[in-house]
This record gives C-alpha cells, structure tokens and sequence, in this order.
C-alpha cells in the first residue's frame, strides 16, 4: 500500500529567524485533496556530556513558551550547512565551557513528526576539560553536575520533564547498561 501524500501546492505562511511555517495542499493515497500545516526546522543537537566522575553536565534555564524554567541537556539548533559534530561541539563549549577528547553520535529522533521537520541528533561526549563558557547574547543558564541515577530519578519524580532530555537520559542509560562496544 503506498502511503504517500504528494504536495500539489505550497504556500510559505510565517518566516523567522530559523524556522518556518507552510500550509500545503495535498494529494492523498485515496485521491483526495487535503491540506497540512507544518514548521520546518535546521534540526538541533543535544549532548550527553558524562564526566571523569561518571557525572553528566546538565542545565537550568527559562524557557519562554511555557514560561517556565527546565532541566535540560546542552543543546542548540544546527546552523544552515552546519556539520552535526561541528555543532555539538560549539554548543557544549558554549553553553556549558567543556570541550571532549571523544565523540559518539548515539542516535537520530524526530521529536514532532506530526507538525514540524526538526530531527535531534544525540551525541555522548567524553574526556571533558572545562576551557570556560561563551554563552550567546541574550542567553542565560545555570550548569550543575548531576549522576545519572539521579537523572532517571528526577525523570519519575517530574523534575525533569522536557522530551529531548528524558529521551536522552533513556538513551543513554541503555548505551551505558547493554549497547558500548
């Protein structure tokens, strides 16, 4: 059965800084006429940056939708034409001050698949040595260690509550338990 929906006409609703949001008219599998209504995205990445002491590198700050401040992993959105390594290496030493001396991309998600095109690239990062922060203009965070058992716990407990972490926790936690070469 083929599932595909074939876009008979696109209309460019809203353009940001670096994300935009189209309204297409769409040719179903069936015959029928619809429409969709998406954002598309550069795509981000998320690190899982685990130090010496088995401690993960984590983040406090305000996030303004929800108004409201997240515990989260270092992260930030892939420039255009950025390479995904490239980018989780400025993010981490930007927001948290940490460079690594090893690199493992752990997987690809797709957190918004029913209205957006943003993918999250997850990557673990090792051998951190702190070289000191370059935060963006206009942003603010707190960075604190935090074990992953206490992680997964602060999962449960509602502490931590944004999806890219709680996937990268899980992720991670598996990687550690049954997935390393």
């Amino acid at each position: 059965m083929d599932l595909k929906e074939t876009c008979l006409d696109t209309a460019l609703v809203y353009e940001g800084d670096f994300m935009r949001v189209h309204k297409d008219s769409v040719l179903l599998p069936d015959g029928a006429v619809s429409s969709r209504e998406y954002i598309t995205h550069p795509g981000a990445v998320a690190v899982l940056a685990l130090l010496d002491n088995d401690n993960l590198v984590m983040e406090r700050q305000f996030r303004y939708a929800p108004q409201r401040e997240f515990i989260e992993l270092p992260a930030g959105k892939i420039d255009h034409g950025e390479d995904i390594l490239v980018c989780a290496k400025r993010e981490l030493l930007e927001e948290t001050g940490y460079v690594a001396s090893e690199w493992i991309h752990l997987t690809t998600v797709w957190p918004c698949i029913g209205y957006a095109d943003e993918r999250m690239e997850y990557f673990l990062a090792r051998g951190l040595t702190h070289e000191g922060r370059k935060l963006d203009d206009g942003e603010f965070l707190e960075v604190f260690e935090l074990s992953l058992p206490d992680a997964i716990e602060w999962i449960r407990l509602g502490k931590i509550n944004e999806s890219k972490t709680i996937v990268g926790l899980f992720w991670l936690e598996k990687y550690l338990e049954n997935w390393q070469a």
